[in-house]
């Protein structure tokens, strides 16, 4: 929960929100700053303001020497390859667990570590690089600027000619969705010229296909938590605006046969120890400073404060707020932060609009932990919620169960998880690690199943062991082979 954005109606996943008429669209509280961009001398006063909002919005940049120069080389030999070698690259690694990466058509290229932690070696690393090179070299995200400038002034003309500001701001909406991504044939035509400069600089123009491969288990493994939801979290932006789908695959394997000699297998660099040894340490998961699940708990060591979730539920932390529901998807929670006038009560924020359906007659005053704090019941036509909005500090933090049902029981639960909120001593604090991507060598005897069990994840070792490095199920491990595990 580094940043608590403005505009995104997201409660749980966005068809949550609708049901109740929940008004999420407050000023919140930014939790973290932009990370100082001195490097970044020869942007523009707006390209530098675009990177430090884009910097902020993914946890800061994470800082790793021998991490960046591994990727500066690959960028710095891609680029010799490209169609347009006069073009330079700024490469920036995000603090995020989020798959994603992105360019800005000024050439500043986005890479999580999230994203790096799920490629297996420099030519999938490659592949997504000059992926995102494409679109800038063939100016997909300039045309899509172009675009947005465009819907920008249809909803101007119709607010202010039509006289009509929701009418405006509807077709604004609109406009953003559908300009959100890329399309089809643009990320297609991005898989095609990315392929082609990855192969000439080198590398294996399988790649591609492996990491589209190894993404799309990812995103079913990912998915499978809330798979009661209707859409993705919103910080699985890479996996929602690049699907890994079979067609996909299949292009981007046909496309890498060209450049293979047909051969079903490239020759060109793959050099996973290289890799490997750049990503050896790396922060995998949440960063504790920014917030960090464990199971059911929800632990920020900065801000200082603690929740632990009911049993069953599974926790997502996002850069808007930490999203939890449960496997089937008939109960869901929210957890973010705003600002209260310190003069307004916490039951007149529950009962001031911002939520439709308040039964007034549950509006009730408590304290959580020493926290003053109030809570009441809302329900719409298919959810209910049990709300809570607890005073910490000088922000207000708003905990928001939803149910299909609200039986008494569920309610008692709800309450039970609102009382486990509390404050985290300093020694506390001091003592929550970052799990990290471990490389580790496989000794005699060693397996697949040895190896998962020294993951230290929530769920699903085996699985999860296997997606990270790229491995099916019927997999061997040799004597001396180097493989990833997630630890501390």
């Amino acid at each position: 929960m580094s940043r608590l954005a403005r505009a995104l109606p997201l409660l749980f996943p966005l068809w949550l929100a609708a049901c109740a008429g929940l008004d999420l669209d407050q000023a919140s509280v930014p939790l973290t700053s932009a990370a100082p961009a001195s490097e970044y001398a020869d942007m523009s006063p707006n390209q530098r303001r675009e990177h430090e909002r884009l910097v902020a919005s993914y946890g800061g940049a994470y800082n790793d020497p021998e991490l960046k120069a591994l990727i500066q080389q690959v960028v710095e030999r891609l680029v010799a390859a490209s169609e347009r070698p006069d073009l330079k690259y700024r490469v920036t690694v995000l603090n995020s667990p989020a798959i994603n990466a992105f360019a800005l058509p000024d050439g500043s290229l986005y890479v999580t570590r999230g994203l790096l932690s799920l490629a297996n070696d420099t030519s999938e690393l490659s592949s997504v690089l000059a992926h995102e090179m494409a679109h800038v070299i063939a100016r997909h995200a300039t045309i899509r600027e172009d675009q947005v400038k465009q819907a920008v002034l249809v909803s101007r003309v119709i607010s202010d000619v039509v006289n009509d500001p929701d009418l405006g701001a509807l077709a604004m909406q609109k406009s953003r969705r559908t300009l959100a991504s890329f399309s089809r044939g643009q990320e297609l035509e991005a898989d095609a010229i990315g392929v082609g400069i990855a192969a000439r600089a080198g590398f294996d123009p399988y790649g591609a296909s492996r990491f589209l491969t190894d993404m799309g288990r990812f995103g079913d493994l990912k998915s499978a938590a809330f798979s009661g939801s209707s859409s993705t979290t919103p910080d699985m932006d890479f996996l929602s605006s690049h699907p890994a789908t079979p067609e996909r695959i299949s292009i981007a394997i046909a496309n890498a046969r060209q450049y293979a000699n047909g051969a079903p297998q490239g020759d060109g660099e793959r050099d996973r120890n290289a890799y490997f040894s750049a990503i050896d340490g790396m922060v995998y998961g949440d960063d504790p400073k920014e917030g960090f699940v464990r199971g059911r708990k929800f632990f920020h060591p900065k801000l200082g404060f603690t929740f632990t979730a009911p049993e069953g539920f599974s926790l997502e932390n996002t850069s808007q707020a930490v999203l939890g529901a449960t496997q089937s998807g008939r109960e869901a929670l929210r957890l973010d932060a705003v600002r209260v006038a310190p003069d307004q009560s916490l039951a007149q924020y529950l009962s001031s609009g911002w939520v439709e359906g308040v039964e007034i007659n549950t509006v009730e005053t408590l304290t959580v932990n020493g926290f003053t704090a109030s809570t009441a019941i809302a329900r719409g036509d298919q959810w209910s919620f049990r709300m809570f909005a607890i005073r910490f500090g000088s922000d207000v933090y708003r905990l928001i169960f939803a149910a299909r049902e609200l039986t008494p029981e569920l309610d008692k639960q709800f309450r039970a998880a609102a009382d486990t909120f509390r404050r985290v001593s300093s020694g506390e604090a001091e003592t929550v690690k970052p799990l990290r991507v471990r490389i580790v060598t496989a000794g005699l005897g060693d397996n697949v199943e040895k190896m998962a069990a020294r993951m230290q994840v929530p769920d699903r070792p085996t699985e999860r062991f296997l997606i990270l490095n790229g491995l099916d199920a019927s997999a061997k491990l040799k004597y001396g082979e180097k493989v990833k595990i997630i630890a501390e």
